[in-house]
């Protein structure tokens, strides 16, 4: 009995390992919610637009108000951090750490802010920042 349960903890095991690249990025938000560039809102978005072009052209905002002369404001909020990281051992660089892995990590964060202002349904002007550190 315990062979079996062993047996069976090593096949879910390996079985877990054997993920691909693909099979991880699957996982991921979607490369839509991702995607939300500088360039996107400067290539779509224009004065006139109705709402339904703009959900359509980058999904749906993170905030909605309205203020009491009745211009809707939506508010695109994103935030994305990407990490690197590139390793290597042997050749010339394992005299020098004794074998031992050698190594660099990055991190980027990046931040954009979106925000259109919207008049009878139609964009009557919008801005936007981006930053990144």
């Amino acid at each position: 009995m315990k062979a079996f349960v062993v047996t069976g903890l090593m096949a879910l095991t390996l079985a877990g390992c054997n993920m691909t690249a693909a099979n991880h990025a699957d996982q991921l938000p979607s490369s839509r919610d991702r995607a939300l560039t500088v360039g996107i809102v400067q290539k779509d978005i224009r004065k006139g637009m109705t709402q339904a072009e703009v959900a359509q052209s980058l999904g749906s905002p993170n905030i909605v108000s309205k203020d009491t002369d009745e211009v809707e404001t939506w508010i695109y909020d994103k935030i994305a951090s990407e990490a690197s990281y590139s390793a290597g051992s042997g050749g010339i660089l394992s005299l020098f750490t004794g074998g031992r892995e050698a190594g660099a990590a990055a991190t980027t964060q990046k931040t954009l802010t979106v925000i259109i202002k919207f008049l009878k349904g139609h964009v009557s002007d919008y801005s936007y920042h981006s930053s990144q550190f």
